[in-house]
């Protein structure tokens, strides 16, 4: 176990603005695999930061954590309107990933929140709190499908015995709720609401099949496209990682869009340290080749 010092001296690497952003990256998913009380101080220290990308993944650590004590700090986060979508979205979808029923009421009333994303973030949030309260966490463990292999806590229960066709057809159909479809996977990224076709990036960037390249390619080419779906594009290409996708990554690391730009050099920066020992980097490996916040 790491000391309150060594907890520190990594804390302070990740609010010191004057670095690089890979080099603060590394210290937060240091601190994430450390854990305990004084890792959730610092990382919540970082939210004042002015890098979304940051924040995001600020969130998601938090979520990933599954520490009942950072619920004060994704709470306020939520609740901040100033805070950008993909932040707010990305702190309701960590409330969930905790799981703790205390958040279900918070929860149903940003379901209702006028960014939709951050109401359909906590829509899905809510479902799966509920689905936890039924004892579905506990019917997974009993074996009825099988268990996440990407070592993350994700957004929504996994669909059992369903064919690939019905998945599909779940995937594709807009008129069903959010929740089902997230529980597919297929040709979804022309789907109408951003935080699917953000969710597909993640999934696909999980799979880390080379077939995906061309589709997330143009995800992230496409300058009009929402920046947390190219985002999401950016690090499943990173995730997927053949010479295709570093050519894409090395030119949109200069996009105009900050939160793209980043996500792009921080794609890049994983890959040259993908077969080091350097393991502050373990976790952001899984959440590239198996990664997220995503959320707000």
């Amino acid at each position: 176990m790491a000391s309150v010092e060594q907890v520190t001296a990594v804390g302070k690497v990740l609010v010191d603005t004057g670095l690089d952003l890979t080099r603060r990256f590394r210290a937060l998913f240091t601190l994430k695999n450390l854990g305990g009380a004084e890792a959730i101080e610092w990382i919540s220290k970082a939210f004042v930061d002015d890098s979304a990308l940051l924040k995001h993944e600020l969130a998601y650590c938090l979520g990933q954590m599954q520490d009942k004590r950072a619920i004060p700090t994704l709470t306020a986060v939520l609740k901040d309107t100033q805070q950008e979508p993909m932040v707010r979205h990305e702190a309701g979808e960590a409330l969930g990933a905790i799981g703790d029923p205390v958040v279900l009421e918070l929860l149903k009333e940003y379901s209702q929140d006028p960014v939709i994303e951050v109401a359909e973030t906590c829509q899905l949030a809510v479902h799966r709190l509920e689905w936890l309260q039924s004892g579905g966490e506990k019917q997974l463990e009993d074996g009825s499908t099988d268990k996440n292999p990407y070592c993350s806590v994700d957004p929504a229960p996994p669909a059992v015995r369903k064919s690939v066709p019905e998945l599909r057809s779940t995937l594709l159909d807009d008129s069903l709720p959010l929740l089902n479809a997230v529980l597919a996977l297929g040709d979804g990224l022309q789907c109408s609401s951003a935080l699917f076709r953000h969710e597909i990036g993640y999934v696909l960037g999980q799979m880390q099949h080379p077939a995906a390249i061309p589709a997330l390619s143009a995800a992230l080419e496409c300058s009009s496209e929402n920046p947390m779906v190219r985002h999401e594009a950016a690090e499943a290409l990173g995730a997927i990682g053949k010479g295709e996708c570093m050519t894409v990554l090395q030119h949109y690391r200069r996009d105009k869009e900050r939160v793209v730009k980043e996500s792009c050099e921080v794609a890049l920066d994983m890959l040259e340290y993908e077969n080091s020992d350097q393991f502050q980097y373990a976790d952001l490996l899984v959440r590239l080749q198996a990664w997220s916040p995503s959320r707000s």
